[in-house]
C-alpha cells in the first residue's frame, strides 16, 4: 500500500514522501492519526504539483537569502549604549539590540536567527555575529558597540 506522508515519521520517512507500507499499518495508524494520506492517482498528481511549486518557491527564497547575505557581509553596524568610564556597559548587548540595529540599516533579520559569537557582550568594542538566513545560508558580519 502506498501513502503520501504529511508529517515526518520515525524509521519510515519525511513529510511529502511517497512510501510503501503494510496495509494494516497505513489503514489503522498512519491515515487515522493524520500522518499520511492514501496515494491514489489523483493524490499523486496533486502531490507532484505541490512539490513542483514548493521547489520553485524554495529556489526563489534561497536566491533572496544569498542576496541578503552578500549585502550583509559589507555592512557596518554600530550599536550605541550607555557605558562607564572604563569601557564597561550597563547591562549587555544581545540579539534583540542587534536585530534592531540591522532593521535600522535596512535588513529584516529575525532575532532568533542571529548568534553573537562572544555573548554576553558587556564592554565596548568590535564583535562578530552570524545570521542564519535560510537553510544552509549563513553569513558572518562584524558590528561595533560604541558609547552614547
Amino acid at each position: 500500500m502506498e501513502v503520501i506522508l504529511k508529517k515526518n515519521v520515525d524509521k519510515l520517512g519525511y513529510a511529502n514522501e511517497v512510501v510503501t507500507v503494510k496495509p494494516g499499518y497505513g489503514r489503522n495508524f498512519l491515515i487515522p492519526q493524520g500522518y499520511a494520506i492514501l496515494a491514489t492517482t489523483s493524490a499523486k498528481k496533486a502531490h507532484e504539483e505541490v512539490m513542483r511549486q514548493k521547489s520553485h518557491k524554495e529556489s526563489k527564497m534561497l536566491a533572496e537569502a544569498q542576496e541578503v547575505a552578500a549585502k550583509l557581509a559589507d555592512v557596518s553596524i554600530s550599536i550605541a549604549t550607555k557605558a562607564g568610564e572604563n569601557g564597561k556597559i550597563f547591562g549587555s548587548i544581545n540579539t534583540v539590540q542587534l536585530a534592531e540595529a540591522l532593521r535600522g540599516a535596512g535588513f529584516e533579520v529575525d532575532r532568533k536567527s542571529l548568534k553573537i559569537k562572544d555573548e554576553p557582550i558587556r564592554e565596548l568594542g568590535s564583535f562578530e555575529a552570524e545570521a542564519n538566513l535560510y537553510k544552509g545560508v549563513k553569513q558572518s558580519f562584524k558590528f561595533e558597540v560604541v558609547s552614547e
